[in-house]
């Protein structure tokens, strides 16, 4: 048989899917479609979904940013309270849990007193504070 002749008995129709190396057919295990009757390959619209993913990421990002923000201007109040009442004058050690006050002399000079603001008019009162466990004050609402 001449060589033109095998390779035209070898050669498989252009619609049949055979891979040569293995000799089998595998049009099965092929991810796309094979034959004029299978769905045509389309590429799909993502950008729609992008821009929703996007604007999603986004929000969500701003909004623990701002709460990032929020806490630590709180902490950053704490920060300035627990600076002042450590650094004012007191002549007694703290008890945890209790509250205490913080006056302010009209010379600027500040104290920490036990006595509340409505019993005590002669000096301006700048704050109720408690000492908690961690030795950190926290401003209170004032007490009448």
């Amino acid at each position: 048989m001449s060589e033109q002749n095998k390779e035209t008995e070898e050669k498989k129709p252009d619609q049949v899917v055979f891979d040569e190396n293995t000799g089998r057919y595998n049009a099965a295990i092929k991810e796309y479609g094979t034959n004029v009757g299978a769905p045509s390959i389309t590429t799909t619209n993502v950008k729609t979904w992008k821009n929703v993913g996007i604007s999603k990421v986004n929000h969500m990002l701003k909004q623990k940013f701002n709460e990032l923000q929020a806490e630590y201007e709180q902490m950053m109040e704490e920060y300035k309270w627990n600076d002042l009442i450590y650094n004012t004058e007191y002549n007694f050690e703290p008890i945890i849990g209790e509250i205490y006050h913080l006056y302010s002399r009209e010379e600027g000079t500040n104290f920490l007193s036990v006595i509340p603001p409505n019993s005590f008019k002669k000096y301006e009162c700048i704050g109720s504070f408690q000492l908690t466990f961690e030795k950190i004050w926290k401003k209170i609402e004032e007490i009448n």
